[in-house]
């Protein structure tokens, strides 16, 4: 908290009750507005930060404590030897070469620093280490193997991977350990904005900012979360305390540089998380406002699909930009098992009821993903009166508050369904995910490659059902390929189909699956 506190809550019940995914005050658990400078603990007012405080000086009276106990900070690999220092044996081209070829890393780019396999490795603050421990990362996945390390080293990347492959990751741990490290040798009284990481969603950044603060707990690393839906004057607090990681959304954040005298001259990493969205969708012209009031800055951007015009305009935000292929990229994730259905539009609604009510096929959770926000309402008011099933839908229309609660539910259990427009296809992080039914399939293959992706999280596997018709004719060349990469069964009638034409150069006679429905 800074010295000006004359506006500052003095007593908890002066501040109102956090809100889902809002922060919460480390003491009584409300609205967590303030950050104590002393800990870096969200508080919600004076009071609190005292008791804080006192609680903290008590902890640090001598008293007789056991031997910490060391966490292990190097993982046991082929290449890496863990003798207690952390040393590494460099790998050999010929190690590096083979090491991509069996994880399917594709690297185009000069002097590309090879695949780590462990993140000790890399020279991470020893504090960060444990809490990457503690986040539940045992080893870091094939796209954070090469990612994290070409980001330390500055280079600005564009990055595909598949969806639940551990991207958030890969870009969050190389900007807490620079942020921390920076604030570390430059010691001041304030931090000042070092990052920027752009989504999409509002739910998106509020996953990052999240994973953000638990790899950044215990260091000099302060967030704040921008985005549309809570009280600007918050966030606008938030950064003035001083902050090294701005997460948000595009319109949001010009909304607040126009309106406030926000000092970005220091930021030195920009990331473009879901960056075809980012850059097709809408978001273009606002992306690059942001971007060219930024000196430079190295420039990261992850997705699912990276399409070709994308690669073009990442080449214009940085000079020189090494892309990071991980996976068959533009097609779905191996993890999830890819089941499409033939069905009339008009029958669409009886097949997706009798797949709910079958123990054979309904392996909840499920996100059900519709086209439009009132057949979202419309479906799953439908679900629950038809099946029993507590059934919710979720779509840009409904407040940020009831989003969150939304989404809080169905992680919790208590909602077996969510009916969701495209706002649940990208990035939000669903590890309870067990299955989606792709009720209206979507305009691209690419929104389709994002939406299955919801099945599976950092190779967990999971299961999709997609009901297809006339209607998606344009489509059919693109599903079948994707269904045949990853071994699924064709329904006859697509298979058959005059605009399929193509999509078979071999094996149209292959044995297919029964499908039982």
């Amino acid at each position: 908290m800074s010295a000006s506190e004359d506006d500052v809550k003095e007593r908890c019940w002066d501040q109102r009750e956090a809100l889902p995914g809002e922060p919460r005050c480390v003491v009584c658990g409300r609205y967590g507005e303030y950050i104590c400078d002393e800990t870096d603990d969200d508080i919600c007012s004076l009071e609190c930060k005292g008791i804080l405080l006192s609680r903290l000086g008590e902890s640090r009276q001598p008293t007789a404590r056991p031997c910490p106990v060391k966490l292990p900070a190097t993982d046991e690999c082929y290449y890496v030897r863990d003798n207690g220092k952390s040393e590494v044996n460099p790998l050999t081209t010929d190690q590096t070469e083979l090491l991509r070829r069996k994880l399917d890393i594709l690297v185009k780019g000069d002097t590309t620093p090879p695949p780590i396999l462990s993140f000790a490795s890399c020279k991470l603050p020893q504090k960060l280490l444990e809490n990457i421990e503690v986040a539940g990362y045992e080893m870091p996945t094939p796209v954070q193997m090469q990612a994290i390390p070409a980001a330390l080293a500055r280079q600005s990347l564009l990055v595909s991977a598949e969806t639940g492959s551990g991207k958030t990751g890969s870009f969050l741990i190389p900007i807490v350990s620079q942020c921390a490290k920076f604030n570390e040798e430059h010691f001041r009284n304030q931090q000042q904005p070092l990052a920027m990481v752009l989504t999409p969603t509002r739910e998106l950044c509020i996953q990052v900012e999240d994973q953000a603060k638990v790899l950044g707990k215990g260091l000099p690393f302060k967030t704040a979360l921008v985005v549309g839906g809570d009280a600007m004057a918050g966030q606008l607090h938030r950064i003035q305390q001083g902050v090294s990681l701005i997460v948000g959304t595009p319109g949001r954040l010009i909304d607040l540089l126009t309106k406030h005298e926000i000092e970005l001259d220091t930021i030195s990493i920009l990331v473009l998380d879901e960056v075809d969205c980012m850059l097709q969708r809408g978001f273009r012209e606002q992306v690059m406002q942001i971007f060219t009031a930024l000196s430079q800055p190295q420039v990261l951007m992850y997705s699912a699909t990276i399409p070709k015009d994308v690669e073009k305009m990442a080449s214009s935000m940085a000079k020189k930009v090494t892309v990071i292929s991980v996976g068959k990229p533009n097609k779905p994730n191996q993890s999830v098992k890819q089941l499409a259905i033939w069905v009339d539009s008009k029958r669409k609604k009886q097949k997706l009821f009798d797949i709910l009510m079958s123990k054979q096929h309904y392996k909840p959770p499920v996100i059900v993903f519709v086209d439009s926000r009132l057949g979202a309402d419309l479906l799953s008011e439908a679900i629950t009166v038809s099946t029993g099933l507590k059934a919710l839908s979720i779509h840009g229309e409904k407040s940020m508050k009831d989003r969150r609660e939304i989404v809080r539910s169905f992680l919790v259990g208590e909602i077996p369904v969510i009916v969701a427009t495209g706002v649940l296809s990208r990035g939000i992080d669903l590890l309870t995910v067990k299955q989606v039914i792709v009720f209206d399939m979507p305009n691209s293959i690419k929104e389709y490659v994002h939406q299955v992706g919801r099945a599976s999280r950092m190779g967990e596997e999971g299961t999709s059902i997609v009901f297809v018709n006339e209607e998606n004719k344009k489509l059919f060349p693109q599903l079948v390929e994707a269904l045949k990469t990853s071994g699924a069964a064709i329904p006859r009638e697509l298979a058959n189909s005059r605009y399929s034409v193509g999509s078979f150069s071999a094996g149209r006679g292959q044995k297919k699956r029964k499908l039982g429905f």
